[in-house]
């Protein structure tokens, strides 16, 4: 009997996830970066809810760049540098954007905000300071039926507010240092600028 070449090839390869190699063996060619992430590798935090990349729930970033992650081929995102909502988080503890969605009601259901996070990480490396106008516009490819968006704007305020509050306590000692510096170099007078000055009388004869 002749082997039929199969309709569903299998592949194997390895995806950098969250900075660490993970491997992917006898899947489908065809699976989607979204599938894999979810079904194969646990990391569950992408949400498929379109799977025709129109809702941003999916979103992640290759390469640095925001892509739905419905929409890529997984074998084709080896030897690419994947990040995932999962991989916001420092040393165990959630990111300053993370946080300030929790804190500023932007989280209702759940099912969205995990490719909200994503879009304001990637929106906010781009841009440290956008304007509300430029954050909804990155925003406008994330659907959400619940929060109405403005606990998302408010939180991405709240991100550039301590941003910048810390660059600012972090820049203060350097001043003064600097500051201090400057004060112990001794000022060199001109010359006959000195603190002596020559007394004129009887007609300049001093």
């Amino acid at each position: 009997m002749l082997d039929l070449p199969s309709e569903h090839p299998a592949t194997s390869y390895v995806l950098h996830v969250n900075g660490a190699d993970r491997p992917v063996t006898d899947a489908w060619i065809g699976e989607s970066l979204l599938y894999v992430l979810r079904e194969r590798l646990g990391l569950a935090g992408a949400k498929d809810g379109c799977s025709q990349g129109e809702c941003g729930a999916c979103n992640v970033q290759v390469d640095g760049r925001l892509v739905a992650s419905c929409l890529v081929p997984a074998a084709t995102a080896a030897g690419s540098e994947v990040r995932t909502v999962e991989g916001l988080a420092v040393d165990g503890e959630p990111s300053d954007v993370q946080r300030a969605l929790a804190e500023c009601g932007a989280v209702q259901c759940g099912f969205c905000i995990p490719g909200m996070a994503m879009t304001v990480h990637d929106l906010l490396e781009g841009n440290h300071a956008p304007s509300e106008l430029e954050t909804r516009q990155a925003l406008c490819g994330n659907l959400c039926r619940c929060s109405g968006y403005r606990g998302v704007l408010d939180a991405v305020n709240e991100v550039i507010a301590g941003r910048e509050a810390a660059s600012e306590a972090a820049s203060a000692p350097a001043q003064e240092s600097a500051e201090a510096d400057e004060a112990r170099i001794p000022h060199q007078a001109a010359p006959g600028a000195g603190s002596v000055q020559a007394h004129l009388q009887d007609g300049g004869m001093a």
